[in-house]
């Protein structure tokens, strides 16, 4: 059967007929990633985040969607953008800031930084710096989960840039030839370090790439949580089902430059502020929840107020940890 695009977005009918609750979670889980961006990047100024730091503001709505989709025990593994991956997967705020500032109290105990951070507990196996490289691991997750026969489905996100890497495509082959419960999604953020993807690909639909695998795909607008939501449950199915793995482009957009450092010459401000003003993930759920009276505006400044908090506590829980001991670069280490 060939792969199919999806819809742009969700339809309102479906926007209209989805449960308050699961709004505001994805409201809640979505303004967690963006505050904690916003932090990360003040305490990359200040100097108290070193090397790089690349944020995931804008992009929200692709990670909070397919969370929404997974199920306890299903794995993730994504590039070095992958603080948001880390927080919608239910990794601590707090140990996750710390590891960020090279403190003791963070996940790999202040030793690996964004491109190196780890949970065993929510099954999150890494940022991983080397471009397009998490790709085959997220197949080899994906084989043990098959070997061991325990219904389990794998997220391996890569960017568009990745995309272009051969390694994407010799991982392809194999997870179709072994029917591996892989997704493979591709956030599309147009820009991968700063060309646009119609200036360094020359087939733009990344997607249909797997057609030559017989792998099934699509693509989904990234900008909107339902309908990546919806596209993830497809292909969650489609994997569980025993079908081998699926492909999900989703077209998204960072407002940032690619790391902090990046002043993002590439692109025009009037670019950026439109896809602000007019498909930003956090605000096209705001409205959502207040004309179908889902929240009041009190409401939604609750939440707002309660995501500061825990940022703020993220922020201050990284500054007072310690910075690791010395005898901690002994530890972790293969002989």
């Amino acid at each position: 059967m060939a792969p199919r695009k999806a819809a742009a977005s969700t339809s309102d009918a479906t926007k209209s007929n989805v449960a308050s609750e699961d709004l505001l979670k994805y409201y809640r889980e979505m303004m967690l990633i963006r505050r904690f961006e916003e932090k990360a990047g003040q305490l990359y100024g200040m100097g108290l985040i070193g090397g790089f730091c690349h944020l995931y503001i804008g992009q929200e709505a692709v990670v909070v969607g397919l969370e929404a989709a997974a199920s306890e025990g299903d794995k993730r593994v994504t590039s070095y953008r992958d603080h948001g991956h880390m927080l919608a997967c239910g990794m601590d705020a707090k140990g996750v800031m710390a590891e960020l500032t090279g403190r003791e109290g963070g996940y790999s105990r202040g030793k690996g930084g964004s491109m190196h951070m780890f949970s065993k507990d929510r099954h999150f196996y890494g940022g991983h710096g080397i471009v397009g490289a998490q790709v085959p691991i997220g197949a080899g997750l994906a084989f043990a989960d098959k070997y061991l026969g325990n219904d389990r489905v794998t997220f391996a996100y890569f960017g568009d840039g990745a995309a272009n890497q051969g390694q994407v495509y010799e991982t392809y082959n194999m997870a179709q030839l072994w029917d591996l419960p892989v997704i493979f999604v591709i956030e599309n953020n147009q820009y991968a370090m700063g060309t646009s993807v119609q200036r360094s690909t020359k087939s733009p639909s990344l997607w249909k790439r797997g057609e030559a695998y017989g792998i099934k795909g699509e693509e989904v607008d990234g900008m909107d949580v339902l309908a990546v939501r919806d596209a993830g449950e497809r292909a969650v199915a489609h994997c569980r089902a025993g079908k081998g793995p699926y492909i999900l482009e989703v077209k998204t957009y960072r407002y940032r430059g690619h790391s902090m450092s990046d002043p993002a010459k590439y692109r025009s401000r009037d670019e950026v502020q439109k896809m602000k003003d007019e498909r930003d993930p956090i605000e096209q759920v705001r409205q959502i929840l207040l004309t179908g009276n889902h929240a009041t505006e009190d409401e939604l400044k609750k939440i707002d107020a309660d995501i500061k908090a825990i940022v703020n506590e993220s922020a201050e829980f990284a500054k007072d940890s310690p910075e690791p001991a010395l005898d901690e670069l002994w530890t972790d280490i293969y002989a």
